[in-house]
């Protein structure tokens, strides 16, 4: 009796550290004063191999926030397989009528056909940026690809660009903000999942890059050509587990 009693405890003690906060979402919010007087809902590192936030829990938060946009930062799936969740995921998203742009992340580059991801979001009437630009009523977006698969090349996205309403920056791999060479107003990224784990020396045995390396992996921070932002992400890599570390939505007051 001691012994199962021991079992359930650490069973439920497990779930509770590990199992919980990759259901119980968080929505981060961020106000910074661009004078844009426009909100932004991002949802970064969807993974829907490894995802427990279902889509109608996301329809809630964005009925709920009211964005004037949402931005995609990257990672849906590696598996193509998972495509049609994906889509599920990218309807549910494009039915609240709200404005979504998209960018890729590096486990979207592991499919064996990307071009299978982005039909999805040209279905969907999601435009993906890939080292380009939208011009909005606001500001202007600039997409850089994903980093960390050398597909990044933010002197293309930026090329030509005349600055005559703020610059938005969305990406997947924040280490790009040390490539970039041009100022913007704002830059949100994700990737880095807070770690996941939020265990001291993580990046010392999993090594993501010089930010993590100096201890830049969540959060907002100021940047040498300006500040930028860093999801948790919604879903999980590797382990379908977080600890420490809540899923997040974030929503930019901008």
């Amino acid at each position: 009796m001691i012994g199962l009693a021991a079992l359930l405890g650490a069973a439920t003690l497990a779930y509770v550290l590990l199992i919980w906060p990759t259901r119980w979402l968080k929505i981060e919010r961020v106000k910074l004063e661009l004078g844009i007087g426009i909100r932004i809902l991002q949802i970064s590192d969807l993974h829907v191999d490894r995802l427990r936030i279902g889509p109608a829990k996301l329809a809630d938060v964005i009925r709920s926030e009211k964005p004037d946009y949402i931005f995609l930062t990257g990672d849906y799936t590696y598996k193509p397989q998972y495509l049609p969740k994906v889509d599920t995921y990218l309807e549910t998203i494009a039915l609240s009528g709200i404005p979504t742009i998209a960018v890729m992340g590096n486990h979207d580059y592991v499919l064996p056909r990307p071009r299978e991801l982005m039909d999805l979001f040209r279905k969907r009437g999601i435009p993906v940026l890939r080292n380009s630009r939208i011009e909005l009523p606001e500001f202007t977006l600039v997409g850089i690809d994903n980093h960390s698969t050398g597909h990044s090349r933010p002197e293309i996205a930026f090329r030509g660009l005349v600055r005559s309403k703020p610059v938005v920056v969305m990406t997947h791999d924040p280490n790009v903000v040390l490539e970039i060479r041009q100022c913007y107003d704002y830059l949100m990224a994700g990737h880095l999942h807070g770690k996941q784990f939020n265990v001291p020396y993580f990046y010392s045995f999993k090594p993501k890059g010089p930010l993590p390396s100096k201890g830049i992996y969540k959060g907002l921070h100021d940047g040498e050509l300006g500040p930028y932002y860093i999801s948790k992400g919604i879903g999980q890599a590797g382990v379908n587990a977080r600890f420490m570390v809540r899923s997040e939505v974030t929503v930019h007051d901008l």
